[in-house]
Protein backbone atom coordinates (compact mmCIF):
# COMPACT_ATOMS: atom_id res chain seq x y z
CA UNK A 1 0.00 0.00 0.00
CA UNK A 2 1.39 3.35 -0.92
CA UNK A 3 1.71 5.75 2.04
CA UNK A 4 3.17 8.71 0.49
CA UNK A 5 5.77 9.63 3.17
CA UNK A 6 7.87 12.57 2.22
CA UNK A 7 11.59 11.89 2.17
CA UNK A 8 14.12 14.58 3.60
CA UNK A 9 17.67 14.60 3.50
CA UNK A 10 19.44 13.90 6.77
CA UNK A 11 23.39 13.19 6.26
CA UNK A 12 25.79 13.73 3.24
CA UNK A 13 29.38 11.94 3.08
CA UNK A 14 31.59 12.16 0.41
CA UNK A 15 35.13 11.20 -1.06
CA UNK A 16 36.36 12.68 -4.30
CA UNK A 17 39.18 14.06 -6.87
CA UNK A 18 38.40 17.13 -4.61
CA UNK A 19 38.37 16.55 -1.37
CA UNK A 20 38.16 13.27 1.46
CA UNK A 21 34.61 15.08 2.74
CA UNK A 22 31.85 16.95 2.13
CA UNK A 23 32.55 20.44 3.13
CA UNK A 24 36.18 20.31 1.12
CA UNK A 25 35.00 18.69 -1.88
CA UNK A 26 32.35 21.96 -1.87
CA UNK A 27 34.56 24.24 -1.33
CA UNK A 28 36.86 22.83 -3.95
CA UNK A 29 33.98 23.37 -6.02
CA UNK A 30 33.05 26.79 -5.56
CA UNK A 31 36.58 28.17 -5.89
CA UNK A 32 37.30 26.62 -9.43
CA UNK A 33 39.60 24.29 -8.07
CA UNK A 34 40.43 20.50 -10.56
CA UNK A 35 40.67 17.08 -9.35
CA UNK A 36 42.57 16.20 -12.96
CA UNK A 37 45.81 15.59 -12.77
CA UNK A 38 48.55 13.28 -14.71
CA UNK A 39 48.00 9.32 -13.83
CA UNK A 40 51.79 7.94 -13.24
CA UNK A 41 50.82 4.22 -12.66
CA UNK A 42 53.14 2.18 -14.21
CA UNK A 43 50.52 0.42 -16.40
CA UNK A 44 50.41 3.38 -18.54
CA UNK A 45 53.55 3.65 -19.57
CA UNK A 46 53.59 -0.19 -19.97
CA UNK A 47 51.10 -0.88 -22.40
CA UNK A 48 51.62 2.52 -23.52
CA UNK A 49 47.82 3.80 -23.08
CA UNK A 50 47.08 6.63 -24.97
CA UNK A 51 44.72 8.10 -21.95
CA UNK A 52 47.39 9.37 -19.10
CA UNK A 53 45.25 11.51 -16.91
CA UNK A 54 42.80 10.68 -14.54
CA UNK A 55 40.56 12.59 -11.73
CA UNK A 56 42.66 10.26 -8.58
CA UNK A 57 41.21 10.55 -4.90
CA UNK A 58 42.50 13.26 -2.95
CA UNK A 59 42.95 11.79 -0.14
CA UNK A 60 43.74 8.00 -0.18
CA UNK A 61 41.21 5.53 1.23
CA UNK A 62 44.10 3.71 3.16
CA UNK A 63 45.26 7.49 5.25
CA UNK A 64 41.34 6.88 7.09
CA UNK A 65 40.82 3.45 7.34
CA UNK A 66 42.09 1.07 9.94
CA UNK A 67 44.81 -1.04 8.02
CA UNK A 68 43.30 -4.43 8.72
CA UNK A 69 40.15 -3.16 7.20
CA UNK A 70 41.66 -1.73 4.40
CA UNK A 71 43.03 -4.61 3.41
CA UNK A 72 39.71 -7.01 3.62
CA UNK A 73 38.28 -4.26 1.05
CA UNK A 74 38.26 -3.37 -2.30
CA UNK A 75 38.83 0.16 -2.91
CA UNK A 76 34.86 1.11 -4.24
CA UNK A 77 34.26 -0.74 -0.81
CA UNK A 78 36.95 1.39 1.05
CA UNK A 79 34.87 4.61 -0.84
CA UNK A 80 31.70 3.76 0.00
CA UNK A 81 32.52 2.71 3.54
CA UNK A 82 34.61 6.75 4.10
CA UNK A 83 31.35 8.09 2.76
CA UNK A 84 28.75 6.48 4.50
CA UNK A 85 30.30 6.83 7.90
CA UNK A 86 30.44 10.49 7.64
CA UNK A 87 27.07 10.47 6.30
CA UNK A 88 25.49 8.57 9.06
CA UNK A 89 27.83 10.58 11.92
CA UNK A 90 26.25 13.78 10.34
CA UNK A 91 22.64 12.54 9.99
CA UNK A 92 23.13 12.21 13.76
CA UNK A 93 22.66 8.69 13.95
CA UNK A 94 23.72 6.75 16.86
CA UNK A 95 23.05 2.41 17.43
CA UNK A 96 19.54 3.25 19.02
CA UNK A 97 18.09 5.72 16.85
CA UNK A 98 16.67 3.53 13.96
CA UNK A 99 15.04 -0.06 14.93
CA UNK A 100 17.46 -1.42 12.46
CA UNK A 101 14.12 -3.55 11.26
CA UNK A 102 13.69 -0.12 9.70
CA UNK A 103 16.67 0.78 8.06
CA UNK A 104 17.91 -0.25 4.53
CA UNK A 105 21.25 0.54 2.87
CA UNK A 106 21.27 1.03 -1.02
CA UNK A 107 24.61 1.77 -2.90
CA UNK A 108 24.96 1.20 -6.13
CA UNK A 109 28.24 0.91 -8.54
CA UNK A 110 28.33 0.56 -12.03
CA UNK A 111 31.58 -1.78 -12.48
CA UNK A 112 32.35 -2.65 -8.90
CA UNK A 113 35.71 -4.72 -7.82
CA UNK A 114 37.49 -4.36 -11.01
CA UNK A 115 41.01 -3.71 -9.34
CA UNK A 116 40.32 -6.95 -6.98
CA UNK A 117 39.40 -8.87 -9.99
CA UNK A 118 42.48 -7.61 -11.98
CA UNK A 119 45.34 -7.92 -9.14
CA UNK A 120 43.82 -11.11 -7.79
CA UNK A 121 44.09 -12.89 -11.50
CA UNK A 122 47.72 -11.85 -11.34
CA UNK A 123 48.56 -12.94 -8.34
CA UNK A 124 46.62 -16.43 -9.88
CA UNK A 125 48.67 -16.18 -13.19
CA UNK A 126 52.38 -15.68 -11.58
CA UNK A 127 52.24 -17.41 -8.06
CA UNK A 128 49.55 -20.12 -8.40
CA UNK A 129 46.32 -20.90 -6.19
CA UNK A 130 47.75 -20.44 -2.88
CA UNK A 131 48.50 -16.88 -3.08
CA UNK A 132 44.62 -15.73 -3.98
CA UNK A 133 42.72 -14.01 -0.84
CA UNK A 134 39.81 -16.08 0.29
CA UNK A 135 38.20 -12.71 0.20
CA UNK A 136 38.50 -12.38 -3.89
CA UNK A 137 34.83 -13.09 -4.27
CA UNK A 138 33.44 -10.48 -1.26
CA UNK A 139 35.70 -7.38 -2.64
CA UNK A 140 34.93 -7.94 -6.47
CA UNK A 141 31.39 -8.54 -6.41
CA UNK A 142 29.49 -5.66 -7.38
CA UNK A 143 26.93 -5.60 -4.05
CA UNK A 144 30.16 -5.40 -1.45
CA UNK A 145 29.75 -1.48 -1.28
CA UNK A 146 26.30 -2.24 -0.52
CA UNK A 147 27.12 -4.98 1.97
CA UNK A 148 29.73 -3.71 3.86
CA UNK A 149 27.87 -0.68 4.71
CA UNK A 150 24.34 -2.58 5.31
CA UNK A 151 26.39 -4.73 7.56
CA UNK A 152 27.96 -1.87 9.36
CA UNK A 153 25.05 -0.60 10.07
CA UNK A 154 23.23 -3.36 11.05
CA UNK A 155 20.43 -2.69 8.48
CA UNK A 156 17.74 -5.38 8.15
CA UNK A 157 14.89 -3.48 5.86
CA UNK A 158 17.18 -4.68 2.84
CA UNK A 159 20.34 -4.50 1.31
CA UNK A 160 20.42 -3.52 -2.43
CA UNK A 161 23.15 -2.91 -5.23
CA UNK A 162 21.62 -1.07 -8.64
CA UNK A 163 24.20 -1.80 -11.42
CA UNK A 164 23.25 0.89 -14.10
CA UNK A 165 26.36 2.02 -15.26
CA UNK A 166 26.89 5.91 -14.46
CA UNK A 167 22.98 6.00 -13.48
CA UNK A 168 24.05 3.99 -10.44
CA UNK A 169 24.10 6.25 -7.47
CA UNK A 170 21.57 8.20 -8.55
CA UNK A 171 18.93 5.15 -9.10
CA UNK A 172 19.95 3.62 -5.19
CA UNK A 173 18.78 7.01 -4.23
CA UNK A 174 15.50 7.26 -6.52
CA UNK A 175 15.20 3.36 -5.28
CA UNK A 176 15.45 4.67 -1.39
CA UNK A 177 12.61 7.37 -2.15
CA UNK A 178 10.54 4.66 -3.01
CA UNK A 179 11.10 2.27 -0.14
CA UNK A 180 10.65 5.59 2.29
CA UNK A 181 7.56 6.26 0.48
CA UNK A 182 5.51 3.16 0.34
CA UNK A 183 6.73 2.52 4.08
CA UNK A 184 9.27 -0.17 3.61
CA UNK A 185 11.57 1.70 5.89
CA UNK A 186 11.85 4.59 7.67
CA UNK A 187 15.45 5.61 7.11
CA UNK A 188 17.86 4.80 3.63
CA UNK A 189 21.20 4.96 3.67
CA UNK A 190 22.06 5.37 -0.04
CA UNK A 191 24.16 6.32 -3.03
CA UNK A 192 27.40 5.36 -5.07
CA UNK A 193 30.91 4.01 -4.91
CA UNK A 194 33.45 3.66 -7.69
CA UNK A 195 37.33 3.15 -8.11
CA UNK A 196 38.45 1.08 -11.22
CA UNK A 197 41.13 3.51 -12.15
CA UNK A 198 43.15 0.47 -13.71
CA UNK A 199 44.36 -0.57 -16.87
CA UNK A 200 41.47 -2.65 -18.34
CA UNK A 201 38.53 -0.04 -17.75
CA UNK A 202 41.08 3.03 -19.32
CA UNK A 203 42.14 0.70 -22.48
CA UNK A 204 38.17 -0.49 -23.24
CA UNK A 205 36.87 3.25 -22.57
CA UNK A 206 40.54 4.36 -24.70
CA UNK A 207 39.54 1.56 -27.36
CA UNK A 208 35.77 2.88 -27.96
CA UNK A 209 37.07 6.52 -28.13
CA UNK A 210 35.09 8.17 -25.25
CA UNK A 211 38.01 9.51 -23.23
CA UNK A 212 39.64 12.53 -23.52
CA UNK A 213 43.68 12.73 -24.58
CA UNK A 214 44.07 16.27 -22.97
CA UNK A 215 47.20 14.45 -21.59
CA UNK A 216 49.65 17.93 -21.57
CA UNK A 217 46.55 20.00 -19.96
CA UNK A 218 44.89 17.44 -17.21
CA UNK A 219 43.25 20.08 -15.40
CA UNK A 220 41.89 21.65 -18.59
CA UNK A 221 40.60 17.82 -19.97
CA UNK A 222 36.72 17.89 -18.84
CA UNK A 223 35.10 20.54 -20.48
CA UNK A 224 31.41 20.25 -20.27
CA UNK A 225 29.51 22.12 -23.06
CA UNK A 226 32.50 23.31 -24.56
CA UNK A 227 33.45 23.02 -28.43
CA UNK A 228 36.62 21.66 -27.14
CA UNK A 229 35.45 18.83 -25.59
CA UNK A 230 37.11 15.75 -26.56
CA UNK A 231 35.83 12.85 -23.84
CA UNK A 232 35.07 12.16 -20.33
CA UNK A 233 37.97 11.89 -17.59
CA UNK A 234 37.78 8.85 -15.35
CA UNK A 235 37.41 9.76 -11.60
CA UNK A 236 36.79 7.67 -8.44
CA UNK A 237 34.89 8.40 -5.42
CA UNK A 238 32.23 8.49 -3.43
CA UNK A 239 28.55 9.89 -2.23
CA UNK A 240 25.98 8.71 0.39
CA UNK A 241 23.16 9.95 1.93
CA UNK A 242 21.20 9.78 4.57
CA UNK A 243 17.13 9.70 3.72
CA UNK A 244 14.24 9.67 6.20
CA UNK A 245 10.77 9.78 6.51
CA UNK A 246 9.95 13.12 7.01
CA UNK A 247 7.83 13.01 10.46
CA UNK A 248 10.65 10.10 11.82
CA UNK A 249 13.57 12.60 10.80
CA UNK A 250 11.22 15.52 12.65
CA UNK A 251 10.39 13.60 15.64
CA UNK A 252 14.29 13.00 16.48
CA UNK A 253 15.14 16.69 15.73
CA UNK A 254 17.34 15.88 12.92
CA UNK A 255 18.61 18.85 11.16
CA UNK A 256 17.42 18.85 7.45
CA UNK A 257 19.53 19.93 4.34
CA UNK A 258 16.06 19.29 1.92
CA UNK A 259 13.70 16.95 0.30
CA UNK A 260 13.96 14.20 -2.17
CA UNK A 261 10.69 15.45 -3.37
CA UNK A 262 10.54 13.26 -6.59
CA UNK A 263 12.01 10.98 -8.50
CA UNK A 264 11.92 9.86 -12.47
CA UNK A 265 13.81 6.74 -14.63
CA UNK A 266 13.20 5.19 -17.52
CA UNK A 267 15.25 3.36 -20.70
CA UNK A 268 16.10 5.05 -24.04
CA UNK A 269 16.15 1.20 -25.99
CA UNK A 270 18.24 2.91 -28.13
CA UNK A 271 22.01 2.16 -28.34
CA UNK A 272 24.47 0.66 -26.05
CA UNK A 273 26.80 3.63 -25.49
CA UNK A 274 24.90 6.59 -26.93
CA UNK A 275 22.20 8.32 -25.83
CA UNK A 276 18.95 8.96 -27.62
CA UNK A 277 20.45 12.20 -29.36
CA UNK A 278 16.53 13.54 -29.48
CA UNK A 279 16.82 12.68 -25.93
CA UNK A 280 13.48 11.31 -25.49
CA UNK A 281 13.69 8.64 -22.92
CA UNK A 282 15.66 11.57 -20.70
CA UNK A 283 13.20 13.82 -20.77
CA UNK A 284 10.67 11.23 -19.82
CA UNK A 285 12.73 10.95 -16.93
CA UNK A 286 12.91 14.30 -15.61
CA UNK A 287 9.05 14.96 -16.47
CA UNK A 288 8.49 11.95 -14.50
CA UNK A 289 10.81 13.31 -11.49
CA UNK A 290 8.38 16.65 -12.01
CA UNK A 291 5.26 14.67 -12.07
CA UNK A 292 5.78 12.61 -8.53
CA UNK A 293 7.33 15.55 -7.08
CA UNK A 294 4.06 17.59 -7.77
CA UNK A 295 6.62 20.26 -9.49
CA UNK A 296 5.56 22.28 -12.09
CA UNK A 297 8.55 22.90 -15.03
CA UNK A 298 8.37 26.99 -14.08
CA UNK A 299 9.33 25.67 -10.73
CA UNK A 300 12.69 24.56 -11.69
CA UNK A 301 15.05 26.86 -11.70
CA UNK A 302 18.47 25.00 -11.76
CA UNK A 303 19.80 21.64 -13.22
CA UNK A 304 22.44 19.93 -12.07
CA UNK A 305 23.41 18.05 -15.35
CA UNK A 306 24.94 14.59 -16.10
CA UNK A 307 27.28 16.13 -18.85
CA UNK A 308 30.37 14.25 -19.20
CA UNK A 309 32.58 16.18 -22.01
CA UNK A 310 31.71 14.20 -24.73
CA UNK A 311 30.51 15.66 -28.12
CA UNK A 312 26.99 13.83 -28.09
CA UNK A 313 25.95 13.03 -25.02
CA UNK A 314 26.17 16.92 -23.64
CA UNK A 315 23.76 18.31 -26.25
CA UNK A 316 21.38 15.44 -26.13
CA UNK A 317 21.02 16.18 -22.53
CA UNK A 318 20.08 19.61 -23.22
CA UNK A 319 17.95 18.78 -26.15
CA UNK A 320 15.91 16.60 -23.21
CA UNK A 321 15.87 19.32 -20.22
CA UNK A 322 14.07 21.68 -22.90
CA UNK A 323 11.45 19.02 -23.74
CA UNK A 324 11.12 18.61 -20.49
CA UNK A 325 11.73 21.69 -18.28
CA UNK A 326 12.05 24.53 -20.87
CA UNK A 327 14.46 27.22 -21.91
CA UNK A 328 14.67 29.12 -18.11
CA UNK A 329 16.92 26.47 -15.86
CA UNK A 330 20.37 27.47 -15.30
CA UNK A 331 23.11 24.71 -15.70
CA UNK A 332 25.85 23.36 -14.45
CA UNK A 333 28.20 20.10 -15.08
CA UNK A 334 30.37 19.53 -11.58
CA UNK A 335 32.14 16.75 -13.97
CA UNK A 336 34.90 19.96 -15.12
CA UNK A 337 35.82 19.02 -11.99
CA UNK A 338 35.26 16.36 -10.46
CA UNK A 339 35.77 14.07 -13.56
CA UNK A 340 33.41 11.19 -14.25
CA UNK A 341 33.11 9.05 -11.02
CA UNK A 342 31.03 6.60 -13.20
CA UNK A 343 29.09 4.72 -10.68
CA UNK A 344 29.06 7.14 -8.10
CA UNK A 345 28.48 10.42 -10.34
CA UNK A 346 24.76 10.52 -9.86
CA UNK A 347 25.08 10.39 -5.92
CA UNK A 348 28.05 12.90 -5.53
CA UNK A 349 26.73 15.14 -8.08
CA UNK A 350 23.38 14.90 -6.18
CA UNK A 351 25.24 15.97 -2.84
CA UNK A 352 26.37 19.32 -4.93
CA UNK A 353 22.02 19.67 -6.00
CA UNK A 354 21.08 20.01 -2.32
CA UNK A 355 23.98 22.20 -1.52
CA UNK A 356 23.04 24.94 -4.17
CA UNK A 357 19.75 25.17 -2.77
CA UNK A 358 21.18 25.04 0.78
CA UNK A 359 23.53 27.82 0.03
CA UNK A 360 21.59 29.59 -2.82
CA UNK A 361 24.68 29.19 -4.59
CA UNK A 362 25.58 27.17 -8.46
CA UNK A 363 29.34 26.21 -9.04
CA UNK A 364 30.59 27.11 -12.53
CA UNK A 365 31.28 24.41 -15.04
CA UNK A 366 35.00 24.37 -14.99
CA UNK A 367 36.99 24.70 -18.23
CA UNK A 368 33.70 25.75 -20.26
CA UNK A 369 35.55 28.65 -22.49
CA UNK A 370 33.10 28.33 -25.34
CA UNK A 371 29.77 27.31 -25.36
CA UNK A 372 29.02 24.49 -27.76
CA UNK A 373 26.15 26.65 -30.15
CA UNK A 374 24.15 23.61 -29.77
CA UNK A 375 23.39 23.67 -26.18
CA UNK A 376 21.13 26.96 -26.23
CA UNK A 377 20.58 27.24 -22.36
CA UNK A 378 22.03 29.16 -19.61
CA UNK A 379 25.14 27.07 -18.39
CA UNK A 380 26.87 28.89 -15.37
CA UNK A 381 30.89 29.38 -16.75
CA UNK A 382 33.29 31.73 -15.30
CA UNK A 383 32.29 31.91 -11.30
CA UNK A 384 29.80 30.66 -8.97
CA UNK A 385 26.27 32.26 -9.26
CA UNK A 386 24.23 33.09 -6.62
CA UNK A 387 20.45 32.09 -6.87
CA UNK A 388 17.49 31.73 -5.01
CA UNK A 389 16.36 27.77 -5.81
CA UNK A 390 12.75 26.32 -5.17
CA UNK A 391 13.21 23.42 -6.87
CA UNK A 392 16.29 21.81 -8.78
CA UNK A 393 16.39 18.36 -10.52
CA UNK A 394 19.58 16.31 -11.15
CA UNK A 395 20.24 14.21 -14.00
CA UNK A 396 22.37 11.16 -14.45
CA UNK A 397 22.65 8.63 -17.29
CA UNK A 398 24.68 5.32 -18.15
CA UNK A 399 25.49 3.09 -20.67
CA UNK A 400 22.53 0.84 -21.65
CA UNK A 401 20.07 3.77 -21.75
CA UNK A 402 19.24 4.03 -18.21
CA UNK A 403 18.14 7.64 -17.37
CA UNK A 404 17.70 8.67 -13.74
CA UNK A 405 16.52 12.55 -12.99
CA UNK A 406 16.64 13.50 -8.82
CA UNK A 407 13.90 16.57 -7.99
CA UNK A 408 15.49 18.54 -4.57
CA UNK A 409 13.57 21.22 -3.06
CA UNK A 410 14.62 23.13 0.28
CA UNK A 411 13.57 21.54 4.07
Amino acid sequence: MTTNHDVVVTGLGATTPLGGDVATTWDALLAGRSGVSTNNMDWVERFDLPVRIAAQLAVDPTEVLPRVEARRLDRSEQVAMIAAREAWKDAGHSDDTVDKDRLAVIVGTGIGGAMTLLNQDDLLEEHGLRKVSPLTVPMLMPNGPAAHVGLEFKARAGVHAPVSACASGAEALAWAWRMIRTGEADVVVAGGAEACICAIPVAGFSQARTMSTRNDEPEKASRPFDTGRDGFVLGEGAGIMVLERADFAAARGAKVYGRLAGIGTSSDGYHITAPDPEGTGQARAISAALRTAGLDPSDVGHVNCHATSTPVGDVAETVAIRKAIGDHPVLNAPKGALGHLLGAAGAVEGIVTLLSIRDGVIPQTLNLDNLDPAVELDVVAGEPRKVKLEAAVNDAFGFGGHNVALAFTPA
